[in-house]
């Protein structure tokens, strides 16, 4: 690997905190935003630069679509997805859920509108299924109507990470933050307000977390 710029390590660390902290990794108008950039053609042009230096690997076309070639790599230090012996095997079958019934599971056979293969290297970790992103209180996390969101099932999540809960007859994606016994969903647009419950409201739960995004540029 070559030598990193500061500007660069300094890059690189805001990807990882942000795969670390959130599940995804920043877009380019965070990180210009992170590091005082006056465009964030600026952070496209050092995110090309890591990626020739062969610490990073962009996917393009895929909304966040950045990876770190550490975590794509075994323990000998060989591109993971060169072990595997045919490229089907590579491959997730992940289920897309559309509309949810109150009251039924998020994986209940009638809420699958289709299945999709996916590269799982496009993913902080492992998801269950795909869920298609209605309305626009995201956008400002780059998550926007129409996107498939990764999601991991699970109903342990830390706070500032996204996730998808349902309330009642609607299934909503929204970072999460607890405090004390109050749970609030924050939007990430300024047009929306904070969702507030608590963990024995009826017809609250957690299903899952956000662990990447898939977005068509067609």
């Amino acid at each position: 690997m070559l030598k990193l710029t500061v500007r660069q390590e300094q890059i690189l660390n805001l990807i990882k905190d942000a795969i670390a902290n959130t599940g995804f990794p920043p877009t380019r108008a965070e990180i210009a935003a992170e590091l005082g950039f006056r465009s964030v053609n600026a952070a496209e042009e050092h995110l090309q630069a890591l990626a020739r230096k062969g610490v990073i690997v962009i996917s393009p076309g895929i909304s966040r679509g950045i990876r770190l070639r550490d975590q794509m790599q075994d323990h000998h230090g060989r591109d993971a997805q060169m072990t595997l012996p045919h490229a089907a095997i590579m491959q997730l079958s992940l289920p897309l859920v559309g509309r949810v019934a109150a009251g039924s599971p998020i994986l209940a056979l009638e809420h699958i509108e289709a299945t999709y293969r996916v590269d799982p290297s496009l993913f902080s970790s492992k998801p269950d299924f795909l869920l298609k992103v209605r309305g626009m209180s995201m956008r400002d996390a780059g998550i926007l109507d129409g996107d498939l969101l990764a999601v991991k099932k699970t109903d342990s999540v830390k706070n500032g990470q996204i996730v998808v809960a349902r309330l009642g007859d609607d299934v909503t994606v929204k970072r999460y933050r607890k405090t004390g016994a109050l749970i609030e969903l924050l939007p990430e647009n300024p047009d929306f307000v904070p969702i507030q419950v608590k963990p024995d409201d009826d017809g609250f739960a957690l299903e899952g977390l956000a662990v990447g995004l898939l977005r068509s540029w067609a």
